[in-house]
């Protein structure tokens, strides 16, 4: 990129350019969404509420997010901003949406980075054996943060060594989950499953065979184990072949996850039965613990290892997006300018990258005290945020490409049709979170926040933070707030072939 100008600023060097190429972009997209993780805290919840039908749901839940994933491919390809979100809904609905958008990005990374780097510890150390300092409250937390400080320098250190040690956890993770998957299906087959085994079969990947209210609070918890593969684009500054290797790289991830999702959640099912799954849901990533022990035995340290991995993978990818995201706020005048610093020689944000860990840090630790189950609330309510923002672009992608839809069907489906669809779905969704999380009874800790379930009063609080820092900022500084709506580029929009 050499150096590039912020506003009426001095020019200043930018994020290194081509320091990494399309399959590592692949790679930190999926890393992003801790497919271990997700499959291990999601798979009980999931199986409780539609039984056998839950391979279904997964599919099901991709559909929306391979929509949206359209719909960064596009914008991605007229506008190579780190900050994605925020940058293309600036252009298309105006500063107010755009800057509401990008803090909620940056939000997302605070609630759950120490959740994740917890996980990765705890995991790590029933894989080594040392159930005792997994089960100690002091030693976990100092470890986690520990992680979260490591995870964090190597982000700073720069986006090639980052994606070197992803490369590094994916394949550990993928290994480990196929192993896992490939001897729980051939025990059930074999008929040595020490749980209540179910042949599998392809009636299981029908959504509505459960139907009703079961199928809603399905696919609310099946589309939030895709979130995260958009980390990938907002690497594009630093991807080679920016303008369209980050969107397909996002596209990608969100397939490979569904056939990662569907292979381990056929095989899980199959071997534990949804019996057993359904009662033991509430121990979130607790069943997968149980789960190897009774598919692989002495060699339960496989999949332990696997979501370990996976967990400490994503906490280093979950800092990405959020760092980015406030670098490219930053330099639009959208955030104090020191957030826009890039290092001189690692070329990477390394100041909002080490605000962002010491929020999710402070966070962490504060949110602990109250206690585990209020931590565990505080992640129920990522869900709002991410439906907020991903519904968010796929409308921006409608309306920044509104002038050129009706010139082709390709412009019309897969620009127009497809991510306002996949917007549609994401906003029902948000309003099915917003009900179910009213009711203190569905919260982890089971009480009422001022008369309310504590994830919704973590959302409702977070969002109120943003509208106070937002308008705070649009009176310290003006600047970013006289941006106009942008129209797409003619020579950029996709064009039918004759």
């Amino acid at each position: 990129m050499g150096q590039e100008t912020v506003g009426d600023a001095e020019p200043r060097e930018g994020l290194k350019a081509d320091a990494i190429g399309f399959l590592d972009a692949l790679v930190i997209g999926l890393n992003s969404t801790s497919p271990a993780y997700s499959l291990a805290a999601a798979i009980g919840p999931i199986v409780a509420l539609v039984g056998i039908y839950a391979p279904g749901v997964m599919l099901a839940s991709f559909v929306p997010m391979l929509l949206i994933a359209a719909a960064f491919y596009y914008l991605n390809k007229v506008d190579q901003d780190c900050g994605t979100t925020f940058s293309w809904v600036t252009r298309a609905m105006g500063p107010w949406a755009g800057w509401l958008g990008g803090w909620a990005i940056t939000m997302t990374g605070v609630l759950v980075i120490g959740s994740l780097a917890d996980v990765a510890v705890r995991f790590g150390l029933l894989a080594a054996g040392f159930d005792g300092a997994a089960n100690n409250t002091a030693v976990r937390q100092t470890l986690t943060v520990v992680v979260i400080i490591a995870m964090t320098a190597v982000c700073v250190i720069g986006t090639e060594m980052s994606a070197r040690v992803q490369d590094v956890l994916i394949l550990a993770q993928v290994f480990f989950l196929l192993v896992f998957a490939v001897v729980a299906i051939y025990r059930v087959y074999a008929h040595t499953s020490s749980l209540d085994e179910v042949v599998p079969e392809f009636g299981w990947l029908n959504p509505f065979g459960a139907g009703g209210a079961a199928l809603t609070g399905g696919l609310l918890l099946g589309v939030f184990i895709y979130w995260g593969w958009e980390s990938a684009v907002n690497l594009t500054e630093e991807v080679k072949d920016s303008a369209t290797a980050p969107g397909k790289a996002g596209i990608w991830s969100t397939v490979v996850l569904l056939v990662t999702y569907l292979s381990v959640g056929f095989a899980v099912v199959a071997y534990a039965g949804p019996a057993f799954l359904a009662e033991n849901a509430g121990e979130e990533e607790a069943v997968f613990a149980t789960l190897a022990h009774e598919v692989m035995g002495g060699w339960d340290w496989i999949v332990l290892l696997s979501v370990c991995t996976s967990a400490l993978a994503s906490t280093q990818t979950t800092i990405i997006p959020a760092s980015r995201t406030a670098l490219s706020m930053a330099r639009r005048h959208a955030l104090p300018q020191g957030l826009a610093r890039i290092h001189p020689r690692f070329r990477t944000p390394d100041v909002s990258t080490w605000w962002v860990a010491g929020i999710a840090i402070a966070w962490y630790l504060i949110v602990n005290q109250i206690s585990e189950n209020a931590l565990f609330d505080s992640l129920t309510a990522l869900s709002l945020l991410i439906a907020f923002y991903y519904a968010l672009t796929g409308l921006a992608c409608a309306l920044y490409y509104r002038r050129h839809l009706t010139e082709s069907w390709h412009n019309l489906l897969l620009i127009g049709v497809g991510p306002v669809v996949g917007a549609l779905l994401l906003g029902w969704l948000l309003v099915e979170s917003v009900t179910d999380m009213a009711d203190p009874e569905n919260s982890y800790s089971g009480v009422s926040w001022f008369g309310l379930g504590p994830p919704l009063v973590i959302g409702i609080g977070i969002a109120v933070a943003g509208v106070l820092v937002m308008l705070f900022w649009r009176v310290r500084s003006g600047v970013f707030w006289q941006e106009r709506r942008g129209v797409a580029d003619p020579a950029l929009v996709p064009r039918r072939r004759r």
